[in-house]
């Protein structure tokens, strides 16, 4: 039987007009016409009277009205349920992460995803600038991004991780004992800079002690700016795991007053998620709960 037959007859019997139901489901009203005759054809029932105010459900079109609304929900949520199980398995997820974020978290959370979704593919992105995943998320060129929050664009974000500060320091550099480093002893050094506007988090940081940073720009990756303090070319700062596994030549201290970054999961406002994002989430929040 075919349903949609049925949705326009039940649009004609609410409307009670052939020409608003043809309004209404985009079809002529010869056409629509003739659409309910080959229904009644079909069913060997007649269904609607016709009159010059209108068309009206015959007895026995009113007898099958109930089971045919009861019919067309059901077909609904079938439909519906095919489709969230096609996007399961043909959807491929677009992820932008940050280069620490995609080394130190998403190898877990992506074997997690894959025991969920085991047929649906992912294409992960890492990016070292700051800004990068959310100008991918505004352009719809990712689903779902992992980055520190920042002041651009609008976006779903879901909080995740408080990342702490650090001060990368020379291994002589003179800390007398102290298990802090204090942000106004950065003022007048020689600071190289993160590449990948981490200047952002870095100045945002320093203007809470007003601090002015002699910065010296860098266009290479973390490792290498941790090698250059290690050979007394200056000092940085970074995020806990854009140090990690990184600090056998330097000395790594926290900042003070303390200071972070928050890390979190950003995806398109007002988007319906799909069942595979919904299921990443899932991941993600359930590996942050035993992370922290």
């Amino acid at each position: 039987m075919d349903s949609k037959k049925l949705e326009i007859l039940v649009t004609a019997a609410d409307l009670g007009s052939f020409t608003k139901a043809a309004e209404v489901v985009g079809y002529t009203q010869s056409g629509l016409t003739h659409m309910m005759n080959s229904l009644e054809r079909e069913l060997g029932i007649c269904l609607l009277t016709r009159d010059h105010s209108g068309i009206s459900l015959t007895e026995q079109g009113r007898q099958l009205l109930p089971a045919i609304r009861e019919f067309l929900r059901a077909n609904a949520n079938l439909e519906n349920q095919i489709k969230a199980i096609t996007e399961a398995t043909a959807q491929t997820l677009h992820i932008a992460a940050y280069s620490s974020i995609a080394m130190h978290w998403m190898p877990e959370i992506l074997y997690r995803f894959r025991r969920r979704c085991p047929d649906a593919e992912v294409d992960l992105r890492m990016v070292d600038h700051a800004l990068e995943p959310f100008e991918l998320l505004e352009a719809g060129k990712a689903d779902v991004i992992f980055a520190s929050r920042q002041n651009y664009g609008t976006c779903d974000w879901t909080p995740l991780y408080d990342e702490l500060m650090y001060a990368i320091l020379p291994k002589g550099y003179p800390l007398h004992g102290r298990d802090a480093f204090p942000l106004e002893e950065f003022a007048g050094q020689e600071f190289l800079m993160p590449y990948g506007r981490f200047d952002i988090d870095v100045n945002a940081a320093l203007a809470q002690v007003g601090v002015k940073l002699h910065a010296k720009a860098s266009y290479v990756d973390d490792e290498t700016v941790i090698r250059m303090v290690g050979r007394g070319l200056g000092v940085s700062m970074m995020t806990e795991l854009m140090i990690r596994g990184r600090t056998d030549d330097v000395l790594c201290v926290p900042v003070s007053p303390r200071t972070i970054r928050e890390l979190g999961m950003g995806m398109h406002a007002g988007h319906r998620q799909s069942a595979p994002l919904q299921e990443l989430k899932a991941c993600v929040l359930q590996y942050i709960r035993e992370l922290k």
